[in-house]
């Protein structure tokens, strides 16, 4: 950290005096230091920063040797289109912390991975570029990797990798092939994602005896009425964000990263409206920084500084500028404040390696200031928890009313009623459904249509048995019509499985379906789905889907703000580091 504060320094005053190291007078022939021109410089540069010579020209010297092979590297590519990449490789998979690696870019990112495999000696990992997840099957150029790019090599964990070495038939018939390498964290993302897919579907599902009730609710916990698929988007979304954390709670950054990536994938489905509303995307992108530093990737700079702007207008849009719009809607402001003082702990920390002395000192100010203030007393804490409030509570509590013992036990205490209060919302809202998709079921519906027009008609059971009766005549009408085709595709000779299914391709179409059938003469055509079955079928058993949905359901907290209860252990870690690099750094 300390090195890039000091070459972040030092690049700004090569770049303001318009000075090129790799040119003469700084570098001789043969790429020789020119070394009574860099002390000189060294001498200068030392006077400005308050350095050590010593060290100055030591930083010197790595930034003119770095701007040499930077340049070999654009002839090499100029001449051989054999571009040259920066790997960030786990710390405890390599001596060196980089490595870098020449491949022509018109390559799949496969063939990369299987260097790395076989030069790195790891089994299982991804390669992050800008955030993003190479895709292995597809190029290089398409996924933006170019000349001197800079990418994250993740690593799977101990445990993940034993899970799916254990779960997945492909990663033992593939064992010691660089094809599997990220079967361990795909394995663990995909489970997860199917596990939240199953359950963004269970409201008008089949097994609302036993399925979680799933909703998206503003900040006062209000439902909110969004699209059914945006709001499936949303669900995978915060379902992967919590596993992420889960596994951030236990030091696990490289398989949290990879869950918390794909969320934002997810989050990337759902319209600018929707995440206007909620500050779920903006603790997501504080998370995914949070992680580059506990990788200590801070070469994931650009990426990371992106990350936190978009955190901070996500939290300014759904708070307000001066949290007036939480104190509004909450009452107080207190608990949210241990976000802002995570974010404003990071930009300093980027601050400082960018080599922004003053501006990293400011903001870490405002990080004591805060964190003085959220750090509650243990006496306080003890008296609250001799009520019979749990830690969690205690914290919270006196962290919303600034330390005052008797309003935190009033808090808590109208928190746990107004969680008691949805939940009986909720149980109402659930016998609800149950009593009309009984009262459909009586009349002759299976579960997944009623269910899908109770949907449709916002829960009203005359407004469902509408849209069912619309249904069926509209059915039985376009059924008359289909058997009368199919009987004209069956008189020319076709057989009646591929006459079906040319049909359903081609939405009723005789001609059409006739012209595909001639054109592929023995084709399987797929079946298509029934008109009341949004997603595809699965071939996962019940069973299955009730052992990813507990798995999922594992790393859900009981509490919707769990994600603001902050130890602010590993912050004060943080603080100290950076406070430390700041008082030499300011020492000169």
């Amino acid at each position: 950290m300390a090195e890039q504060n000091v070459e972040a320094k030092l690049k700004k005053l090569l770049k303001q005096d318009k000075i090129q190291l790799w040119m003469a007078p700084y570098t001789l022939d043969a790429q020789q230091p020119g070394h009574t021109h860099v002390q000189e410089l060294a001498e200068r540069y030392g006077a400005l920063l308050r350095m050590q010579v010593s060290e100055v020209a030591g930083a010197l010297e790595v930034i003119r040797v770095q701007a040499l092979r930077r340049g070999q590297r654009n002839q090499t590519f100029r001449e051989t289109n054999m571009a040259t990449v920066e790997l960030l490789l786990p710390r405890d998979c390599h001596k060196d912390s980089k490595m870098f690696m020449e491949t022509r870019l018109d390559v799949s990112a496969q063939d990369l991975m299987d260097r790395i495999a076989q030069e790195v000696g790891l089994k299982s990992f991804k390669v992050i570029l800008n955030g993003k997840t190479l895709n292995s099957g597809l190029r290089l150029d398409q996924q933006g990797v170019r000349n001197h790019s800079k990418m994250m090599v993740l690593k799977a964990s101990a445990i993940t990798a034993t899970a799916a070495a254990g779960q997945s038939t492909c990663q033992d018939a593939n064992d010691g092939n660089a094809a599997s390498q990220s079967t361990s964290h795909d394995h663990s993302v995909q489970r997860t994602h199917r596990g939240f897919e199953i359950l963004s579907e269970r409201d008008d599902s089949d097994d609302l005896r036993t399925a979680p009730f799933l909703e998206v609710a503003d900040q006062r916990g209000n439902p909110l009425k969004i699209p059914h698929k945006e709001k499936k988007a949303l669900i995978l979304a915060m379902g992967l964000h919590e596993k992420g954390r889960a596994l951030m709670k236990r030091k696990r950054y490289d398989d949290a990263l990879c869950h918390l990536l794909q969320a934002d994938l997810h989050f990337s489905e759902c319209g600018s409206e929707l995440l206007g509303a909620v500050d779920n995307h903006g603790v997501l992108q504080l998370d995914i920084v949070w992680c580059y530093q506990a990788l200590e990737a801070l070469s994931c700079l650009d990426d990371g500084r992106e990350r936190l702007r978009l955190a901070e207008d996500c939290f300014l849009r759904c708070y307000g500028e001066q949290q007036q719009r939480l104190l509004m809607i909450k009452g107080n402001t207190g608990r949210e404040e241990a976000l802002f003082l995570r974010l404003h702990l990071l930009q300093s920390l980027l601050a400082f390696v960018d080599g922004n002395d003053l501006q990293a000192q400011q903001q870490l100010e405002q990080v004591e200031s805060l964190y003085t203030r959220l750090c509650p007393d243990a006496d306080k804490m003890t008296q609250l928890m001799v009520l019979g409030f749990s830690e969690r509570e205690a914290r919270l509590g006196l962290r919303a009313c600034h330390g005052d013992v008797h309003e935190a036990a009033m808090l808590v205490s109208n928190q746990r009623q107004e969680r008691e209060e949805l939940r009986q919302r909720e149980r109402r809202k659930r016998q609800q459904t149950k009593a009309a998709l009984a009262v459909l079921a009586e009349a002759g519906y299976g579960t997944r249509e009623a269910a899908a027009a109770l949907r449709r008609a916002e829960g009203d059971v005359d407004r469902a048995f509408q849209i069912l009766l619309d249904a069926s005549q509209t059915l039985a009408t376009s059924d008359w019509n289909a058997d009368e085709n199919l009987q004209q595709l069956l008189y020319l000779g076709f057989e009646r499985s591929s006459s079906e299914a040319a049909l359903a391709l081609a939405g009723g179409d005789v001609q059409l379906a006739t012209e595909l059938l001639m054109d592929n003469p023995g084709a399987v055509f797929p079946a298509t789905s029934s008109p009341w079955e949004e997603e595809p079928a699965t071939s996962s058993s019940s069973a299955d889907d009730s052992q990813l949905v507990n798995e999922v359901l594992e790393d859900i907290p009981r509490h919707e703000d769990d994600y603001l209860d902050l130890t602010l252990e590993e912050e004060l870690q943080l603080i100290n580091t950076i406070k430390t690099h700041l008082a030499r750094s300011l020492a000169h």
